[in-house]
């Protein structure tokens, strides 16, 4: 029921900067969850960055100072700014979207967008 798409992807030199950007559609509720994780090849999907509807927010140690996750509640849309961007960034990120309150929960998921930091 709750969608979400993905874009702002693509390569980028070690140093650069990328911006990826999350669209949600369908039953949104809040107080709800949006945050963005990501997967390199062979690793665990991890969590970047989130953000609560409210305001609190939270990153990983390895992309803090770097990575700055922003939303807008009215339009259902999130952002990640990615600066400073190394060679270890690259991934594909996925956003994600989850609420807990009861009888409105849900938990989305994108397809994912590829994030390649490469010379």
């Amino acid at each position: 029921q709750v969608q979400l798409v993905e874009s702002g992807g693509g390569l980028v030199q070690p140093g650069g900067s990328l911006r990826l950007s999350c669209a949600a559609s369908g039953s949104i509720f809040e107080p709800n969850t949006m945050g963005w994780y990501r997967q390199a090849p062979g690793k665990q999907r991890e969590l970047v960055a989130s953000e609560t509807s409210s305001g609190n927010t939270n990153y990983a140690d390895a992309v803090k100072g770097r990575f700055t996750i922003s939303r807008d509640n009215a339009k259902n849309t999130a952002s990640l700014q990615m600066n400073s961007l190394k060679p270890e960034d690259t991934a594909v990120y996925y956003c994600n979207a989850f609420s807990v309150v009861s009888m409105f929960e849900y938990d989305a998921w994108g397809q994912g967008i590829q994030v390649t930091v490469s010379t």
